[in-house]
């Protein structure tokens, strides 16, 4: 006696399930973590806050990047729901947590959904970057598929580097999306992210059109008395030289491209970038280097975290010792890393404010340490990034709904003052930096490593 029969359609779509429900149990089971560890307990209460300010939609669930106000809601990497679903994502894999993949899942759900109805003007220009738009919407969206095991984020992820390729602007041989060329919205953040989807997602053509974007970032730098250098846009006159905004970031888009391709512009390119960053570095007492935040006006400003100090600044030198071979570039990371101790983070730096982000805070820091740490095994780098992430914790705010971090985003504003959600200035990115320094203790490697990190590899 037969049963009843099985279409193609049913047979295929079952077997897809029982793959997902491997891989998320594949991910589960990755769990190394012992309790009673303080950044694990950390990362923890931050994702049980996460939880208490979820909103419910009809695809799945995202957040506000202030849980105060409703109308914050988006879509960016920066400050929206992507950086929140990545670590859910990674609090899944360290805790062997269902809850959080879970969680994860239907926020990716919730921007794959969010693509189909997304208007035109949402998706270009700077809709179009890697942490305003929808490159940083495609990273997100593979990381959750491959965690889950779903094929659809990824094919969604997939469709999302599509759609970036389809909104470039080409001209020339040159891409661009829109005036800005930098990491955060414009042509160096895109052309990473184009240079990750051709290595993670097999994206057809994404490598040519990186190129075509470094060509364009060439075209567009400024030469300086030495080197070269780049504004955010036309639009921007003041310069940021450091990792975010200016020539640390180019340069490192451009040394990275010139490894993918082997091409001797990009590499004069970075080389070009880094000669202005010497020319311009301020040396500190114990021969550190720092790079001021911007120009003209600011000379004597110095911030230390990801976006516009050394813990940014470092990964062009990081980057190009490993295309030159040569240790001259490492001795100048490696002087980056002075600075930073010589500057006394965590305790109330002069380049810090009331900011504890990935962005500008003291996360960027422990981010950058718990990299070196994995780059050169050295223990001192870990037992730093520790020192730093216990200021961090004892900066939080706790109540019955978990642990969150009320923060000034900008030096200039320093009585607003927000517990945000997101990736790069909220509960999510600190909780993620808490669980990759963790996992540098428990020898976990990282689900999540950004398009822009040169680290784990």
């Amino acid at each position: 006696m037969t049963g009843p029969r099985i279409s193609r359609r049913e047979l295929v779509g079952g077997l897809a399930a029982a793959a997902m429900v491997s891989q998320a149990r594949s991910v589960l089971a990755q769990r190394t973590a012992q309790p009673g560890n303080p950044y694990l307990s950390a990362a923890d209460e931050a994702a049980r806050w996460l939880r208490s300010v979820v909103i419910e939609t009809p695809a799945g669930v995202t957040w506000a990047a202030d849980p105060r106000d409703p109308k914050s809601v988006q879509t960016s990497l920066y400050s929206g729901s992507p950086g929140v679903v990545l670590f859910l994502l990674e609090h899944a894999v360290a805790r062997g947590d269902a809850q959080s993949l879970t969680l994860a899942r239907r926020g990716a759900a919730h921007m794959a959904s969010w693509m189909q109805t997304a208007a035109a003007d949402e998706l270009t220009g700077e809709g179009a970057g890697l942490y305003t738009g929808l490159a940083g919407v495609a990273f997100a969206l593979e990381r959750a598929g491959y965690a889950t095991g779903d094929a659809g984020l990824r094919r969604a992820a997939a469709d999302a580097m599509t759609t970036v390729m389809r909104r470039a602007t080409v001209k020339e041989g040159q891409a661009t999306w829109n005036d800005s060329n930098d990491i955060i919205s414009g042509t160096a953040g895109i052309g990473l992210t184009l240079l990750w989807a051709e290595r993670t997602l097999g994206t057809r053509g994404a490598g040519a059109m990186a190129a075509q974007a470094g060509r364009a970032l060439l075209a567009r730098g400024a030469r300086a008395a030495t080197g070269m250098t780049w504004s955010i846009s036309p639009a921007v006159p003041r310069r940021y030289p450091n990792f975010s905004h200016g020539a640390a970031g180019a340069g490192y888009f451009l040394a990275t491209l010139h490894a993918a391709t082997r091409e001797k512009a990009f590499l004069d390119g970075a080389l070009q970038a880094a000669a202005y960053l010497q020319s311009v570095a301020t040396t500190t007492p114990n021969g550190g280097r720092m790079v001021f935040h911007s120009e003209p006006g600011n000379e004597q400003l110095f911030y230390l975290s990801w976006c516009h100090g050394p813990s940014g600044t470092a990964r062009l030198f990081h980057r190009l010792h490993e295309v030159t071979k040569e240790r001259s570039w490492s001795v100048w990371a490696d002087q980056l890393n002075i600075a930073t101790r010589d500057m006394k983070v965590p305790e109330r730096s002069p380049g810090f404010w009331n900011n504890v982000s990935q962005c500008c805070g003291n996360c960027g820091v422990v981010e950058h340490l718990v990299a070196l740490h994995d780059r050169q095994g050295d223990s001192r780098s870990l037992d730093y990034a520790r020192r730093i992430a216990d200021d961090v914790i004892a900066r939080g705010t706790r109540d019955a709904n978990g642990l969150r971090w009320v923060q000034a985003e900008n030096r200039t504003q320093p009585d607003v003052l927000v517990a945000q959600t997101g990736l790069m200035q909220g509960a999510a990115g600190v909780g993620l930096a808490m669980l990759h320094l963790e996992g540098a203790s428990s020898k976990r490697r990282p689900l999540v490593v950004l398009p822009d990190s040169p680290y784990f590899a």
